[in-house]
């Protein structure tokens, strides 16, 4: 009896240190995050140059960017809960408006491309003025 409870208590408290350490190490998704920024820097200065071809090459980095791995996923569908739709629909949008902003690139016609861009970029403030920082409290516990 002795036995198991000890057992129960370490198997308990290495949980809790698992759940600590996953806390604070960064989701896969920061990662993810932070290229797709740099893909959009890349666009911004692309844009100002009207280096067409720069921006088709990059659209598609952000349109198809990588999934986080399958736990982390599940973690973040668990909190997400009856938001995930909302969320994979800024997601939809941000990669149909990257797929309109090659084309435009591709077109090489200006002023379709920075109205595709401007779709990109009004869906990336939508998604992180909805959900930044409720994330960021959840999986960091910073404010």
């Amino acid at each position: 009896m002795k036995r198991s409870l000890i057992s129960a208590a370490a198997t308990f408290a290495l949980s809790l240190m698992s759940l600590a350490a996953q806390a604070a190490e960064p989701l896969a998704l920061q990662g993810v995050m932070k290229d797709l920024g740099r893909h959009m820097q890349t666009i911004t200065a692309a844009i100002a140059y009207e280096d067409w071809e720069l921006v088709a090459r990059t659209a598609p980095l952000i349109a198809a960017h990588p999934q986080p791995p399958a736990l982390e996923k599940a973690r973040i569908i668990s909190f997400m809960g009856s938001n995930m739709s909302k969320f994979k629909a800024f997601d939809m949008q941000t990669h149909e408006a990257t797929h309109e902003l090659q084309h435009a690139a591709q077109e090489k016609d200006g002023v379709q491309l920075i109205a595709a861009f401007q779709k990109v970029q009004t869906s990336c403030l939508g998604c992180h003025q909805a959900f930044r920082k409720p994330f960021v409290e959840h999986f960091y516990g910073r404010q």
